[in-house]
């Protein structure tokens, strides 16, 4: 009886913490995209939605209105983005799995556009920004993000 009921919690623990948190709305596509498919030929995706997945790598810890996503080869990585306040992804999330739905934007900034851009990522996350690190315009692509799945 002992062994049963001992069974019988760790079943319960490992459904409790293995569960699937759920944001935004409802995913809808079947097909995932790689990542670095996506950046290596982001004109091609842009306006597109699509389904990523990776580990997540950072999420903003003043609003939770995005998430970094690491890309499927080398370094890669690419912003979630969402709507302050419609969707709040945890900070908790970090290490984690994240299945996204969204669709591919382009931003064109200018230096002086791209420079204060960076400059509030870096204060965001409490780190220094060097702004001679910035010498043109900045083209980013990122996902604005409708639903997610993190495991």
């Amino acid at each position: 009886m002992k062994k049963l009921i001992i069974s019988f919690i760790l079943l319960l623990s490992v459904t409790v913490f293995a569960q699937t948190e759920k944001f935004g709305k409802e995913l809808t596509l079947a097909d995932k995209t790689n990542i670095s498919d996506i950046l290596l030929n982001p004109s091609e995706f842009e306006g597109k939605t699509v389904l990523v997945e990776g580990e997540i790598l950072d999420v903003c810890p003043m609003a939770g209105c995005w998430m970094e996503l690491k890309g499927d080869a080398g370094n890669q990585k690419i912003k979630v983005k969402v709507k302050d306040g419609e969707i709040v992804f945890p900070v908790e999330a970090k290490g984690k799995t994240a299945l996204v739905e969204g669709t591919v934007y382009k931003i064109e900034l200018t230096q002086e556009e791209a420079v204060e851009y960076y400059q509030h990522q870096a204060e965001e996350k409490g780190v220094e920004f060097d702004p001679s690190t910035v010498t043109g315009p900045v083209t980013i692509y990122q996902i604005k993000g409708l639903g997610a799945e993190i495991k």
